[in-house]
């Protein structure tokens, strides 16, 4: 069967594939536009395997917020050129519907039917990694919902609407008017995305964390040579810092100079006229954990050297 410009673009609509690789297709199966879908899913699988060793920490966050409830993805790739493509943002977006529709559950995201298509979100990046040749996987995802009041989001820096560098959720539960907690909630989103609490307050820092910033503070007070009663209020008051800021409550609020973030709730609640109560945040920075691989720039010139 011959290869038309109509078979390759209609084949071309229903994959995602790029046009040569769509030719190539329906060469190999001889015009079967079925059988050459299947070739394409293969030419997919075998993509993404050999990108699979490539370190991916580049790509987008996104969140997705509607009322009482939001959604927050991380998606790497291996460059930053990608998070400006539009079908890898495309992606990206269709991923925090899935995240928000699954309650955040990562390995049910990936299980379930990707938008306007018959593949998995798992097959779907599979053959986006063949269509834009980086490796990619979905890194974490979570939800927050909140019984009554609003779940706010905000972007730092957005590339695209809704996904960015930086994603944050706040979940505030109250009674009153959700389109004014929706605005507070993204004040204090902003605050966390520039500020970077470790936790909402001093009960909900890791253990491990505590513990260890304790150790520290206790070798560098022994060092002073003090005796050990001056030695314990030294620790104590530089203890008392450390979760002043490191939780968000106790934080200076960066919107108001010099007010606690706790102070800067209880004032807004005044005004709303109904209780209100930070109860969950959520933020995403890029790529935050994951080891980069460092390039050898002289070994670079020598292998280009070489030929």
């Amino acid at each position: 069967m011959a290869v038309t410009a109509g078979l390759v673009k209609d084949l071309r609509q229903r994959s995602g594939a790029g046009m040569m690789d769509c030719k190539k297709a329906l060469t190999e199966t001889d015009g079967n536009i079925e059988e050459a879908i299947d070739w394409l899913r293969t030419k997919g699988l075998a993509t993404a395997a050999k990108k699979s060793g490539n370190i991916a920490a580049e790509g987008l966050v996104a969140v997705l917020s509607k009322g009482n409830k939001g959604a927050i993805v991380e998606i790497n790739s291996q460059t930053d050129f990608v998070a400006r493509n539009e079908e890898f943002q495309a992606f990206v977006a269709n991923v925090a519907k899935g995240a928000f529709e699954n309650n955040g559950d990562l390995e049910a995201i990936k299980k379930a039917t990707y938008p306007g298509e018959s593949d998995t979100y798992e097959q779907k990046i599979i053959s986006t990694i063949a269509t834009i040749g980086e490796n990619m996987n979905y890194r974490r995802s979570q939800c927050v919902e909140v019984s009554k009041g609003a779940v706010a989001s905000y972007i730092h820096n957005a590339t695209a609407e809704g996904m960015g560098k930086i994603a944050v959720l706040v979940g505030l539960e109250s009674d009153g008017d959700q389109d004014k907690l929706i605005d507070f909630g993204k004040k204090l989103a902003m605050h966390i995305a520039a500020v970077n609490p470790l936790a909402l307050d001093k009960d909900s820092l890791d253990p491990t964390v505590v513990a260890h910033e304790q150790k520290v503070i206790e070798e560098q007070a022994r060092e002073s040579g003090k005796d050990d009663k001056i030695i314990a209020g030294m620790v104590k008051g530089r203890m008392s810092k450390f979760f002043k800021e490191q939780t968000l409550l106790e934080q200076e609020f960066v919107l108001e100079s010099k007010t606690p973030v706790k102070t800067a709730i209880a004032n807004f609640a005044k005004e709303l006229g109904s209780e209100v109560k930070l109860v969950e945040f959520v933020r995403y920075g890029l790529g935050e954990g994951i080891e980069k691989a460092e390039d050898n720039f002289a070994e670079e010139v020598a292998k280009a050297a070489k030929g």
